[in-house]
């Protein structure tokens, strides 16, 4: 059911901002807020998003996995975020036609990336502090998606809502132990 309100959530939201190139009172009140900050400092906070670090994550849930003998959850771990990127470019961002300094906005790839595999993260080891890290990697990444000017809040929400949605609409619902962590 989670999977289904976010997934409907993310779709909605999108729908007044289809084919445009404004943003909305929220967007530009957050824009505001985070006008700020320094360009170093938005840099430091997209870091995230970043195809190295969001790799990284990505293989350590996929090496987690396999440590706990879940191989299943490992092809998983690696395929679902893949899906939810591939998704958000080839369908969703040409079917909203949001543009924003000449391109695609909605749902934000940075953040379908990186949610997608924070998600499986959190599902994979089932602890409190992935799930602490996690929500300050994606206030960070958020403060500087719209800071630097990639993205309008809304995306970024957009972007959050269908990540989750997807890996939750995938990711197999039995319970299990959380795989055990190094050290």
């Amino acid at each position: 059911m989670p999977a289904v309100v976010c997934g409907l959530l993310a779709l909605l939201l999108g729908l007044p901002f289809a084919g445009g190139t404004t943003p909305g009172t929220v967007d530009s009140a957050f824009a505001g807020a985070v006008a700020h900050l320094s360009p170093g400092v938005l840099r430091a906070l997209v870091i995230p998003t970043e195809p190295y670090v969001v790799l990284a994550l990505g293989l350590l849930a996929v090496v987690l996995c396999l440590r706990a003998g879940r191989r299943r959850e490992a092809v998983l771990a690696l395929a679902v975020p893949v899906l939810a990127i591939l998704l958000t470019g080839w369908l969703l961002k040409p079917l909203y036609d949001r543009w924003k300094n000449g391109t695609l906005v909605y749902p934000s790839g940075h953040t379908v990336s990186l949610v997608a595999v924070l998600t499986v993260l959190v599902l994979v080891t089932r602890r409190v502090v992935v799930v602490v890290l996690s929500a300050v990697a994606l206030l960070a990444a958020t403060a500087g998606l719209v800071g630097m000017g990639y993205h309008y809040l809304t995306d970024v929400a957009g972007g959050t809502l269908f990540a989750v949605a997807v890996v939750l609409l995938i990711w197999p619902a039995r319970r299990r132990e959380p795989v055990p962590s190094s050290g």
